[in-house]
């Protein structure tokens, strides 16, 4: 994991989810509108490709619309092992998708892996549960982590 000392040196994140349709394109939205000011390459993908091309869940679409942000242009897709070269830090929602992403990240770029809640500071959970097939008060609560988490980063980025 990279430590806060090299955080200053992060020019891109990349958030990631089983299927790149809730937990990880949220948490592009909310970090790309909260993070405007910062000069970072910003996206997300998933572990798996079954949903690649597709927009977010409505249910994703509709809790994030309504508390402001913005899901103009995301698309699902699936991570690649390029991804590990062009991103400088890579934001996993769950311990499994950790361990999916060991697996195919070169390993002199595992290091770039984390989990995205590592950096929340207000909430003792370690993982964003799936909303998917909850209803929506999960998605609200899976906007509830991200937000914090993306505060929690912005402030280790900009040494606040």
């Amino acid at each position: 994991m990279i430590d806060n000392q090299d955080l200053k040196d992060v020019r891109s994140v990349l958030f990631i989810c089983m299927g790149n349709i809730c937990r990880s394109p949220s948490a592009e939205a909310v970090f790309r509108q909260k993070a405007h000011a910062l000069a970072l390459t910003i996206d997300s993908a998933g572990i798996v490709g079954s949903h690649a091309r597709e927009k977010p869940d409505h249910r994703a679409l509709k809790a994030g619309i309504a508390r402001g942000y913005s899901f103009d242009n995301i698309k699902a897709r699936k991570v690649t092992v390029q991804d590990f070269d062009n991103f400088d830090l890579i934001l996993a929602m769950d311990n499994q998708n950790v361990k999916d992403l060991m697996k195919i990240a070169p390993q002199n770029l595992q290091y770039k892996i984390a989990l995205f809640l590592d950096y929340a500071e207000n909430v003792e959970d370690q993982e964003v549960p799936d909303p998917y097939y909850g209803g929506a008060k999960g998605f609200q609560f899976v906007l509830d982590l991200v937000e914090d988490a993306s505060d929690g980063l912005i402030k280790r980025l900009t040494n606040q």
